[in-house]
């Protein structure tokens, strides 16, 4: 009986090294691909993506796998990068990784690893697969600071059913480990952070290149103006560092500390910011959300019941209800309100460890 050939995503970090290692292991013919998905300014400090090729063909080597490069730069900029500029445009927060899986990792290069014969692909992704009848799940990863079902939650069953997650049943710890017991040329390079097209690059410089801003007031809960802001794109809500209110004089507590100001409302049509001091002011607090853009993993929306949700990647699941509006669309109420709810991000549903889908958040509504 033949081997089962697996076409694996090889970055060139650690992750996805060992999950190929593990892959050939389990007894399958691995096959590497790296993807090559920037090239605007491929040359600057940046970009690390010669590097990152050269980390990934010396693994290939190491473990014993065949690799091969493909360059997805125009698909990802038709398909990731135009959306993350409208979305920044609109005064919104958008998360590139959770359309990059999406439209990327297990679109165009599940479509090209098909094309190359493959019966599977893998990732480096920390989360779970598990078929369940007819129907295949998505899980939390059983390392629980890793787990990035949260990037993941867009994926169907078509997609879920040729996907592996080796790393899934690990804990990280642990792949640093195998790495460096197998002596790969990166067990000790570092794990990337950021959005993957600007790097370690200052991230309004990067947006400036692209976007047309334009400045506007920056107020008070009161409606006092206090300073201008450099246009609405550049801050996210619940952001408390880079405001530039340096002069701005903070009402002090009864112990004389004063609280600090954060980003808490735009006003798009307005072209306004509001800034308020605390971080428990009510208008960074929200009881509902109401999401669009749904993407359920099932292919149906859960029915109306008590989960649970995140708001964002690095955050604790919390209580919630869900209502469904059509197929597109859905509601949110939390048990106890929830901290700078974003427009734009992701609010991703959970039944425990299964991971249901979610969808981008487009409105809130206070406590």
């Amino acid at each position: 009986m033949s081997k089962k050939k697996v076409v694996i995503g090889m970055s060139g970090g650690v992750d996805s090294s060992v999950a190929a290692w593990m892959l050939k292991e389990q007894g399958y013919e691995v096959i590497g691909l790296f993807m090559k998905n920037w090239e605007d300014d491929d040359d600057s400090e940046y970009c690390s993506t010669r590097q990152d090729w050269i980390d990934a063909a010396s693994v290939a080597d190491v473990v014993g796998v065949d690799i091969e490069a493909v360059n997805f730069a125009a698909e990802y900029k038709d398909r990731v990068f135009a959306e993350f500029l409208r979305e920044y445009q609109a005064g919104r927060t958008p998360n590139p990784d959770v359309l990059c899986n999406a439209e990327i990792k297990f679109k165009a290069f599940l479509d090209h690893a098909m094309k190359l014969g493959a019966d599977l692909i893998a990732t480096g992704h920390y989360a779970r697969v598990r078929q369940n009848g007819a129907r295949f799940e998505l899980l939390k990863a059983l390392d629980s600071t890793k787990d990035q079902s949260y990037f993941l939650h867009r994926l169907n069953q078509a997609q879920l059913s040729k996907s592996l997650f080796p790393l899934g049943e690990i804990a990280k710890t642990e792949v640093r480990k195998i790495a460096e017991k197998l002596k790969l040329p990166n067990a000790a390079k570092k794990d990337s952070t950021g959005i993957c097209f600007i790097g370690e690059r200052p991230f309004r410089d990067f947006l400036n290149r692209y976007l047309s801003y334009k400045p506007g007031p920056m107020k008070l809960d009161d409606g006092t103006v206090v300073g201008e802001h450099v246009g609405l794109s550049f801050y996210t809500l619940g952001q408390r560092k880079g405001i530039g209110i340096g002069g701005l004089k903070s009402r002090k507590n009864a112990d004389g500390t004063s609280e600090p100001w954060f980003v808490a409302r735009k006003d798009i049509e307005q072209n306004t910011l509001y800034i308020v001091q605390g971080h428990d002011h009510p208008w960074l607090l929200s009881k509902r959300l109401e999401a669009g853009q749904a993407s359920w993993i099932a292919g149906e929306a859960p029915e109306p019941r008590a989960l649970s949700a995140k708001t964002r990647y690095r955050q604790a699941d919390v209580a919630c209800s869900v209502q469904a509006q059509g197929l597109d669309r859905f509601a949110l109420d939390f048990a106890e309100p929830q901290w700078a709810v974003t427009p734009g991000q992701s609010a991703v549903l959970y039944d425990g460890d299964v991971c249901l889908g979610g969808g981008i958040i487009d409105s809130k509504s206070g406590i």
